[in-house]
């Protein structure tokens, strides 16, 4: 088997400039087109209950116009060279992308550097973005998966910033307004935090001091930092929500609890258990019991969310209404017996391979190790984590992933939700 070069301290070129930003470049010279991505330190968390969604309202209006160019002129340079660039924004970051030939590098950068430091946010677009919001949520509303999602978080995290929709609510999209987005991009948008790497045909030297050209003299003196992400106690017991559709024939279900930090040292086990539990093959434990000896689900499998903060690990599942009673007990029983019984080496092995051989696929385009290389330096996780990760994966024990199951999950302390039709049982 040849052997896999994975990007490590010697191949990635790190940065970081006086004003905080932090420039990771790599080299791949496999085609002729550059990848940038990054983040910024302005997510949800920084909003009110009472305008819920502000984050994301205001990403989304950051390629809108800029005090340099109108939205028309920016995508009319975008697409006479078919290069692309993109915002969006989550809890704890609002990220940005760019894509398109290394020849046009200089016109992403610019694109990408005008829109985060001097957006406009003209009112048209602004009530434009609103109408497209407001469309999304009314779609939410009919959708069972996201409201299972929705009516979850709601009833996991109580009083805390996750219950609340990073997307907002009808209401609160309604009232937020111009000077209000503006405001908060002038408190969360700036360099301090901020990441932005930059993958493609070109020398790494190169990529530095294009990106220092656009980003390097920017400051904001006033940039706050997001404020610290509270604990969230799991459930005392098993606690359940149902949002009524009356007219749908499928429900969704969502059952979980507070899952481990990312930085939690334990973290890669209790990966390695959920890829056994309900990731690996056809979704782990959970899919091969519920969806295909049961028969009680069109699917089903588990998710573990590790962040800066208590998000989430959970289990979903679609079944029709008869049977959301019966799928909730499988998995239910999946998890004790995972919290029960050691993993057979066999059955370890292959979800280590799995995680293992995962790695170099998710690296074969520029988007790919742009996104890993990000993550990296953004979880604070080493240059060389992907090196030693093989390794650090092969050294999981079945007692280590048991640990973890009975650390981390429990059958009885859960939140459960359920969108769809109510059912008989």
């Amino acid at each position: 088997m040849a052997q896999i070069h994975y990007p490590g301290p010697e191949t990635i070129q790190r940065v970081v400039l006086p004003n905080g930003l932090t420039i990771l470049a790599y080299e791949n010279f496999a085609s002729e087109s550059i990848v940038i991505e990054g983040l910024v330190r302005a997510g949800a968390q920084g909003e009110s209950a009472d305008r819920a969604g502000l984050a994301s309202f205001t990403a989304a209006l950051l390629d809108r116009g800029t005090t340099r160019r109108s939205f028309a002129e920016i995508y009319e340079a975008l697409e006479s060279v078919g290069a692309d660039i993109s915002f969006s924004s989550g809890r704890h970051t609002s990220d940005f992308g760019a894509a398109g030939l290394v020849e046009d590098a200089d016109l992403m950068l610019a694109l990408l550097a005008e829109s985060l430091r001097e957006p406009d946010f003209p009112a048209q677009q602004v009530e434009q973005v609103r109408g497209q919001i407001l469309t999304s949520l009314v779609i939410r509303a009919n959708d069972t998966g996201r409201m299972a999602r929705l009516a979850f978080h709601e009833l996991l995290y109580p009083d805390h910033p996750y219950g609340r929709s990073a997307t907002g609510y009808q209401e609160t999209i309604q009232a937020i307004n111009r000077d209000e987005i503006a405001q908060f991009h002038r408190d969360y948008f700036g360099p301090q935090g901020m990441i932005l790497t930059i993958v493609g045909a070109m020398k790494a030297e190169e990529a530095v001091a294009k990106v220092t050209a656009v980003f390097g003299d920017w400051q904001n003196p006033q940039q706050k930092s997001l404020p610290a992400i509270p604990a969230a106690p799991r459930p005392s017991s098993l606690i359940r929500a149902h949002i009524p559709m009356p007219d749908k024939v499928q429900a969704d279900i969502l059952l979980g609890l507070p899952g481990p930090l990312r930085a939690a040292p334990d973290y890669l086990d209790a990966s390695l258990m959920n890829t056994v539990l309900g990731v690996f093959g056809m979704m782990g434990r959970i899919g091969q019991s519920v969806r295909e000896e049961q028969g009680l689900a069109y699917y089903a499998y588990s998710q573990l969310q590790g962040s800066q903060g208590p998000m989430p690990w959970f289990a979903g599942a679609g079944v029709a209404p008869e049977h959301v009673a019966q799928a909730i007990t499988a998995i239910r029983a999946e998890i004790g017996r995972i919290q029960d019984e050691k993993v057979p080496a066999d059955e370890l092995a292959d979800s280590q391979a799995f995680r293992i051989g995962s790695i170099p696929v998710s690296l074969e385009t520029n988007s790919g190790l742009a996104s890993v290389i990000t993550d990296l330096e953004m979880h604070g996780l080493g240059l060389d984590y992907l090196q030693r990760f093989p390794d650090l994966v092969r050294a999981i024990t079945p007692e280590r992933v048991q640990a973890a199951a009975q650390k981390y999950l429990s059958t009885e302390q859960l939140a459960v939700a359920v969108a769809g039709p109510e059912s008989s049982d």
